[in-house]
């Protein structure tokens, strides 16, 4: 058969390596160590410290545990100082449980949504096979979060505190994963039945809540707000829903814009995926790409005016996550390997090596005499066991390769890019690595 692997060809292989002393060396290294052990760098590990030129944060860290909650806890995150300096707090916490019941429920809405509307398909399509392949994950996107808190409002934490399902999240989205399978081939059935699909989605979303309910808690439809300041005076403020919350304390999130990095398309236009989003009849998910140096200039010049910017970034490359670090050549697995593992970051989202897998928010930047970011200051929400007290350093060499995303108000950014939002976007397919959920 053409291409076979030969008996004699590997055989080569080994002698090859058998007479290549320093292989036989890292051999030794590695079969008794993490490669990240072996091929680190020791000297940006020791050239890396925590502190900042620009820092805004002074509030503690979240934990989103055993979830993939990190773009409900980084979008909350980001927003959480409004309520701080009007209120005049050390601290304060929204409720990333209230966001992560109405988005489950309103992904299940999304999603049956979209089961009715391909149901002309072969259950084989790849677009419906790619839904059904993850129907109510935990991840999302800046514009996701975006619907919610329009529609559903914000809580404190004291208003729906966490559950062990909000905490670890597999079991019950293994249920809810089920259910949904199930819907959809009940309102696939419907349709081609020429029957009610609408009666079958409501049925199997009556199911969700009831899922969710039992697992999250359910969620108020208002709260007594009150709290002491750092003055000690308390405040007792009265009863508001969700929306009067969000209303009296978050920015208006119409005048934020997500940019992306996606040098496989042209920069200085607009982007969506098809079939991405939560919320049915809310704002599409839309990206205006641009280069790393518009997101850089954004975010430093949001900083320099005391306010955080969530990101999103493909968070494991290069990554320590124990220190707390990431920088571009943190480890040499080139040089370890002794083989060539270069990949531009297009070559990397088109072959399937690259896509956003983490939300954060950077909270502060080190620039040089010159202005020149030299590392940045990332707010995770993985507790404070990792870094420093659970906020991790960035290097600059590490933006241009693995951030993805950033989030911020229109007037960061140059004219032209403004005026590109008016313009229809491209849509890109389903499956396309910037669909990824963080």
């Amino acid at each position: 058969m053409a291409n076979e692997l030969a008996r004699e060809t590997v055989a080569e292989f080994a002698n090859q390596f058998a007479r290549d002393a320093v292989a036989r060396v890292v051999q030794n290294a590695v079969t008794q160590n993490p490669i990240t052990k072996v091929a680190e760098d020791r000297a940006i590990i020791n050239g890396i410290d925590p502190s900042m030129s620009i820092k805004v944060d002074h509030w503690a860290i979240t934990n989103q545990k055993k979830s993939g909650r990190c773009w409900l806890f980084s979008g909350l995150n980001s927003l959480k100082p409004g309520v701080i300096t009007a209120a005049s707090l050390k601290d304060f916490e929204f409720s990333q449980n209230y966001q992560f019941f109405y988005d489950k429920l309103e992904k299940s809405n999304y999603f049956l949504t979209s089961m009715i509307d391909l149901a002309d398909r072969d259950v084989d399509d790849r677009t419906v096979h790619y839904l059904l392949s993850d129907p109510i994950g935990d991840g999302g996107q800046w514009n996701m979060f975006v619907a919610l808190v329009k529609k559903w409002g914000v809580v404190p934490k004291y208003a729906m505190p966490e559950t062990e399902s909000s905490s670890n999240s597999q079991l019950m989205d293994r249920t809810l994963e089920m259910l949904l399978r199930r819907g959809a081939r009940d309102v696939r059935a419907a349709v081609k039945a020429g029957k009610d699909a609408d009666a079958v989605r409501k049925e199997t979303l009556r199911q969700v809540y009831r899922v969710l309910s039992m697992h999250l808690g359910t969620p108020p439809t208002s709260f007594v707000w009150q709290y002491r300041d750092t003055d000690g005076n308390f405040h007792r403020e009265g009863t508001f829903t969700p929306q009067q919350f969000a209303e009296k304390y978050l920015p208006n999130l119409d005048e934020y814009v997500c940019v992306v990095n996606d040098p496989r398309n042209e920069y200085g236009k607009t982007y969506t995926v098809d079939r991405l989003g939560n919320v049915v009849g809310a704002k599409p998910v839309v990206y205006l790409n641009a280069d790393t140096d518009v997101l850089r200039n954004a975010v430093i010049s949001t900083l320099k005016d005391g306010a955080p910017v969530w990101m999103g970034c493909d968070t494991s490359k290069q990554s320590d996550r124990e220190r707390g670090i990431w920088d571009g050549k943190l480890y040499d697995y080139e040089g370890t390997y002794g083989i060539d593992l270069a990949m531009s970051k297009a070559e990397e989202l088109r072959f399937g090596e690259a896509m956003m897998t983490h939300a954060m928010v950077f909270t502060g930047v080190d620039l040089d005499e010159e202005g020149a970011p030299r590392r940045w200051r990332i707010e995770n929400s993985w507790g404070e066991e990792h870094g420093d007290k659970g906020f991790f350093t960035m290097n600059d060499s590490w933006f241009d390769q693995h951030v993805f995303e950033i989030a911020v108000a229109k007037d960061r950014l140059p004219e032209d890019l403004v005026a590109a939002l008016d313009s229809e976007p491209g849509v890109l397919p389903a499956w396309d690595p910037m669909g990824s959920l963080a």
